[in-house]
């Protein structure tokens, strides 16, 4: 029988815990502890109220819940003394016809997880779509996992216990997340084109063929999906139009990239494109017009990884596009404005300069993008929202000393160029950590011609310092340079620090930011601001439009740019409803002409 939240909320509290029986394995007391919670609005919101039992239990009790898991094809499975929800889920994966050699696998994987960390393995089989996971891809996770730490084990097992738990209440209120189930089969058929031979590694750059069989894909898919225009630009940008009752109304503008870095994620950037596909799709297949316009554009480039004009594709909607750009040239030596005429577009200024957009004719700009960070994943929320994309600036720089001999150099008498940078890097880290809004990372360190047996004469390094806002990342900035100053005049070097990159933040526009929070709200949701510490395209487009982001929990501690970058259908299905929901008020607002 199909449960519903009428039921749920109308039941006593022993009857409640018996409607959810079997979504935690022999843990009947989250259930009691959640029913407190009542009434439940949406489904979305027991997911969350049950979760959150978990996450406030005690340390003991969580140990209990994770024992209670039986392991992957273990004794219980071989003995038939699995729940029936267990038992449904590892004859779905596949577990109860594993080959010998598999069954061996998993069985030394099992002995060596248990004697590592005192628990079985947990894994929600059924995956982030929900429809399961490969034998092979089960047993690559496990070998994967097993050599994590301890930390990391306890966190991802607590998070698959709350996956499982997710898949067992759509199971039982017959819910399916279909819209992002939807998404995740696009971005699925996109990740086919790359330009690895592996086809568990993705890259696609900037025109390259991939590129450009992606655009191919996302042009068909607004065609079919109902857009009343679909062209490419003349940067390569992927532009699909959906009117609103009145084909010259103001349109919302939104989207995200598709190019992706070297060995990048599924959705990063992608997810931007593919939710409000879907949503325009569905109006289009109700036959409903909005008062305003859609305007969703895949950008062609924001990783800046062929050539180092990052942002080229939307720095043309906002007429920041450098004429010098069209000269650069990428690792084979072809110019931008060669790749781009190969490609069949224009590969020129008048072309280009076109694209700007008139912010009179647009409303406004938002992105949905993955979180690319751990933060939601640790909070066990699907969605947040963006407060402000950070500025950043970025320095390489030298430091010079003496090589000398190491035995034979007294302490007192070295001029240490590595021990000075060191001393940096832990500055940095020390003075981000004091404002909770600043980052500081010092990501590359170099001795050239360094030895084991001499004294560092030179070291060179980058630093990296990010912040919500320009005032609190210019302090940071300032302070890591007058330090800088005191290290080496303290150590008698002589140093050179340059600023290579500068980029303003971009604060997420109140009235846009506060339809995100109704959005959320309205699922049920709590609304959780984050910022943003990795940059968008969005940063470009807040210098023609208000603008406002709303981030998407992702899978594996939230790791991105690695093709462990995930999400779940459960997870992209809720963004879309946001989408949707952030449509409807725009449709109930009165905006202007």
């Amino acid at each position: 029988m199909t449960l519903t939240l009428a039921q749920l909320n109308a039941a006593n509290p022993a009857e409640f815990v018996a409607l959810l029986d079997g979504i935690y394995e022999h843990s009947p007391w989250i259930a009691e502890r959640a029913a407190a919670q009542r009434p439940f609005k949406t489904l979305a919101q027991l997911k969350v109220a049950l979760a959150a039992v978990v996450r406030k239990a005690t340390r003991t009790e969580q140990l209990g819940l994770m024992r209670a898991h039986p392991e992957l094809a273990g004794k219980a499975m071989v003995a038939k003394t699995l729940t029936a929800e267990s038992s449904q889920e590892q004859n779905q994966a596949g577990l109860t016809h594993c080959s010998p050699a598999e069954f061996e696998r998993l069985q030394s994987l099992n002995a060596t997880y248990s004697e590592r960390f005192g628990l079985p393995f947990i894994l929600a089989v059924r995956g982030p779509r929900g429809t399961g996971l490969t034998r092979t891809q089960i047993i690559e996770t496990f070998a994967r996992r097993v050599l994590g730490s301890h930390e990391f084990e306890f966190a991802e097992s607590l998070h698959n216990i709350d996956r499982i738990a997710e898949i067992r209440l759509n199971d039982k209120f017959a819910q399916q997340p279909l819209l992002g189930q939807q998404v995740w089969d696009w971005a699925e058929a996109l990740a086919r084109h790359s330009e690895e031979s592996d086809p568990n590694r993705l890259s696609v750059t900037y025109l390259s063929e991939a590129h450009r069989a992606c655009a191919a894909d996302l042009q068909g898919w607004m065609r079919e999906a109902g857009f009343d225009e679909v062209h490419q630009d003349a940067v390569g940008n992927v532009v699909g139009i959906y009117h609103g009752t009145d084909p010259s109304a103001r349109r919302l503008l939104t989207g995200s990239h598709f190019d992706t870095v070297r060995d990048g994620g599924r959705f990063d950037g992608r997810l931007g494109i593919l939710v409000p596909l879907v949503a325009v799709r569905e109006l289009h297949r109700t036959g409903k017009r909005l008062p305003f316009g859609i305007e969703v554009v895949g950008f062609a480039e924001e990783e800046g990884l062929r050539y180092p004009a990052t942002f080229l594709a939307s720095s043309a909607l906002v007429g920041a596009f450098e004429p010098a750009w069209l000269e650069q040239l990428d690792a084979n030596g072809i110019p931008m404005r060669a790749a781009m005429q190969a490609a069949g577009l224009p590969g020129t200024m008048a072309a280009i300069q076109a694209l700007q957009r008139d912010a009179a004719r647009y409303l406004g700009f938002v992105e949905v993008h993955i979180e690319q960070g751990p933060v939601l994943a640790e909070l066990n929320l699907p969605l947040g929202v963006v407060t402000s994309i950070n500025g950043s600036v970025r320095l390489l720089g030298e430091v010079l000393g003496v090589a000398s001999h190491a035995g034979t150099t007294p302490m007192n008498r070295r001029h240490d160029a590595l021990a000075a940078a060191a001393e940096l890097v832990l500055y940095v880290e020390e003075r981000a950590s004091s404002v909770k809004s600043v980052v500081g990372t010092v990501g590359m360190l170099e001795v050239p011609g360094g030895s084991v047996n001499v004294v560092p004469g030179c070291c060179r390094f980058s630093v990296d310092i990010r912040a919500t806002t320009d005032g609190a990342r210019n302090t940071c900035l300032a302070d890591v340079w007058r330090q800088f100053d005191e290290i080496c005049s303290d150590r008698g070097l002589e140093y050179s620090l340059d600023e290579v990159m500068r980029v303003p933040a971009a604060p997420s526009d109140p009235d846009w930011q506060h339809r995100w929070e109704t959005a959320v709200a309205a699922l049920g949701l709590p609304v959780h601001h984050l910022p943003s510490g990795a940059g968008h395209d969005a940063m470009k487009l807040h210098d023609l439009l208000p603008q406002a982001m709303l981030f998407v929990r992702g899978e594996n501690a939230g790791i991105s740019h690695n093709p462990l970058e995930s999400s779940t259908c459960d997870d992209i299905d809720l963004a879309v409803q946001a989408f949707q929901h952030l449509l409807a008020q725009l449709a109930t607002e009165k905006l202007p002409r």
